[in-house]
């Protein structure tokens, strides 16, 4: 047990050494559409919430050039950017349960293996690696040995996202090319450097902010682990704050970790937090150009979608 504190404890301290690295800002187009990066931070079924920043953003015709994700994060930009529209997201929100991504272990090392996440993605995903997919993703893990972060942009994407979603203490860790690799978190609780490294000129945060326990403390050894790394977040978030334009935050306080029956409220709390920064958003969009032809009504703004 002590070792794998140890190691917990190497991957915080790398975690607190690189929020002091400078982010690198594209400089602002001028008079067309921006590349627009959305990166979405965990939360376990909170993430529900993000199919309703899709959704909007869709409804808005504003364009995502590309995506980031940490835990659950990584799970829905793998699914959107896979190709499965909102709706089928907000059908498979509704009847996945916690079950089908955990199984629960005997371990000195966790206490589940989220290896039932294979099966899912092979009914679930479109595409079985990066390159195909139609938006472009990185997925964040955690080096569980360094601590470093591990941005994921290229190959099979099930074993990317099973790394993503290690949340230590909880899942086991997940070896991937001979490296041992738990949650995101742990390098970017939202990972917008990296969309600021794939070319993003604006950033889009999604960001689940919510306590794991309530008045009455905690119920179980989950919310334990899970309020402590909310606590360290909170305190270590000023280098994806810094890499974000605008940065949303879906009122999901009071869900559970595995609330996924109530999607479609998760859902509508995303949709909110993402019209509340629309006036912001739009302003990234160049405005429309007035026709050429006297007197002709002004043509309005092409902005596709993908």
């Amino acid at each position: 047990m002590k070792k794998e504190l140890d190691k917990i404890g190497r991957a915080l301290r790398a975690f607190g050494r690189a929020i002091t690295q400078p982010v690198t800002r594209p400089a602002p187009p001028e008079g067309r559409i921006p590349a627009v990066g959305l990166a979405l931070g965990g939360g376990f079924a909170r993430g529900v919430a993000h199919i309703g920043v899709f959704k909007v953003l869709e409804e808005e015709n504003i364009p995502l050039r590309c995506l980031a994700g940490t835990s659950v994060g990584a799970i829905m930009g793998a699914i959107y950017a896979s190709g499965i529209s909102v709706r089928e997201m907000e059908k498979i929100a509704a009847l996945v349960r916690f079950k089908d991504f955990a199984r629960w272990t005997l371990s000195r090392n966790g206490l589940a293996s989220n290896d039932r996440m294979i099966p899912f993605f092979d009914k679930v995903l479109k595409v079985k690696t990066f390159e195909e997919l139609k938006i472009p993703l990185a997925v964040v893990a955690t080096d569980f040995v360094t601590g470093e972060p591990v941005v994921f942009r290229s190959g099979p994407l099930i074993p990317a996202i099973r790394a993503s979603c290690a949340y230590p203490g909880i899942f086991l860790p997940v070896e991937v090319n001979g490296r041992l690799m738990v949650d995101g978190l742990l390098a970017y609780s939202v990972p917008t450097p990296p969309l600021r490294q794939m070319g993003a000129e604006r950033v889009i945060a999604s960001h689940l902010r919510a306590s794991w326990v309530g008045d009455q403390g905690p119920r179980h050894v989950m919310e334990i682990i899970g309020q402590c790394f909310s606590i360290a977040q909170s305190k270590m978030c000023s280098e994806w704050q810094a890499a974000a334009d605008v940065i949303l935050e879906p009122d999901v306080r009071g869900f559970a970790f595995d609330d996924f029956q109530l999607a479609a409220e998760l859902v509508r709390r995303g949709e909110e937090a993402t019209r509340e920064a629309l006036p912001e958003i739009r302003s990234w969009m160049p405005a429309a150009r007035p026709a050429t032809s006297p007197g002709a009504a002004p043509a309005a703004a092409t902005l596709p979608v993908k």
